[in-house]
């Protein structure tokens, strides 16, 4: 039992011993089961966390399907895959973080950091995305928060990306969380081929399954120009994890055994900077390719031998500093700093 679902049982507690009445034994007895009913759905929500981490042959896979614009034309279905690796590199009770590494390449193997996730349970607030590579910590009221947890996610360099609030359900023998939709920024497949949106407004589900868990996406690909949002076209995106342990897992873990530290501290750095700030963001717009690969980088020189982690995450904080802005511009501002693609990316 965590120390949250501990003092609420307390409080319950002596809140009934202190009011003697004929309702004493029925009133405790209500209490004792809504604790206990607390307890037992935090444990279902932590199981179902927890088994997101594993061995795991994806597919991603991601289709339009309704164009809001009279002028645009349904793209093609972007489907990939590969193998991934997701451990868990944090479990506080109500903090979970998992990490996930590919695995690719041909004959010569090699780790890609991918996304991390972390899961707090009854945050005080969330941090989510605000278009043009802005975020903000919004807060949350202890009723909104009751029973829920929020999901933040990572880019590869573990800069932020986007996050939401929502209740895992466990019925029907299924385990999901649902939350609201909430903007994220465009996803890589998009951010380098084309320029015609801004964000997406994307609900994201959880669900675990007998052979692993999928995340499936109803996504809205918004326009941020002209003063309000205006919907592009829906997109859905089904991306499966199934269990899978025929492929090089080492070639991820020997990775984080040897950048494991490194990305702790750029980690804290990150931490630092959402603590001490209610918005902040980054100081150039689109793909943020040439900030998160010296990132990447970095980790990379750690993992060959030729930098000391100390060394490595010295220069990552000098970067991150280099590419970070407390005091972003309007989000006008910000999109219309957006880099335009050259014409032949965008066909």
């Amino acid at each position: 039992m965590t120390l949250k679902t501990m003092t609420f049982a307390a409080l319950a507690a002596i809140s009934l011993t202190g009011c003697a009445t004929t309702g004493t034994t029925t009133g405790t007895t209500s209490a004792s089961a809504a604790a206990t009913q607390q307890d037992e759905n935090f444990e279902a929500d932590r199981a179902a966390i927890l088994a997101m981490a594993g061995n795991y042959k994806v597919t991603f896979d991601f289709i339009e399907s309704v164009s809001f614009d009279a002028d645009y034309e349904i793209k093609d279905r972007k489907l990939s895959g590969g193998n991934e690796i997701v451990r868990v590199i944090a479990d506080e009770g109500d903090f979970i973080s998992l990490q996930h590494i590919l695995v690719v390449g041909g004959d010569e193997k090699f780790p890609v950091k991918h996304w991390r996730q972390d899961w707090y349970y009854e945050p005080s607030s969330v941090l989510v995305f605000k278009g043009g590579n802005v975020w903000e910590k919004r807060p949350v009221s202890a009723a909104k928060a009751q029973g829920k947890w929020s999901q933040i996610v990572y880019q590869v360099d573990d800069a932020p990306r986007y996050g939401a609030l929502g209740k895992w359900t466990h019925k029907d023998e299924i385990s999901e969380w649902t939350p609201p939709s909430e903007w994220r920024p465009l996803p890589r497949r998009d951010a380098t081929t084309r320029d015609d949106y801004h964000a997406v407004d994307a609900v994201n589900r959880h669900t675990i399954t007998h052979d692993g868990w999928v995340h499936e996406q109803d996504n809205t690909k918004l326009i941020l120009t002209g003063g309000t949002p205006r919907a592009l076209v829906r997109e859905i995106a089904i991306n499966t994890y199934r269990k899978f342990d025929d492929f090089d897992i080492n070639v991820g873990d020997d990775y984080w055994a040897e950048t494991a530290d490194y990305w702790a501290e750029v980690r804290a750095e990150w931490t630092r900077i959402e603590n001490e700030n209610a918005e902040f963001g980054l100081t150039i717009q689109g793909e943020p390719e040439e900030f998160y690969m010296k990132v990447l980088n970095l980790a990379g020189e750690v993992n060959d031998g030729e930098k000391t982690t100390a060394e490595a995450a010295a220069d990552a904080k000098a970067v991150i500093a280099e590419y970070l802005t407390t005091s972003p511009d309007a989000l006008p501002a910000r999109i219309a700093a957006t880099p335009a693609l050259e014409a032949d990316e965008t066909d």
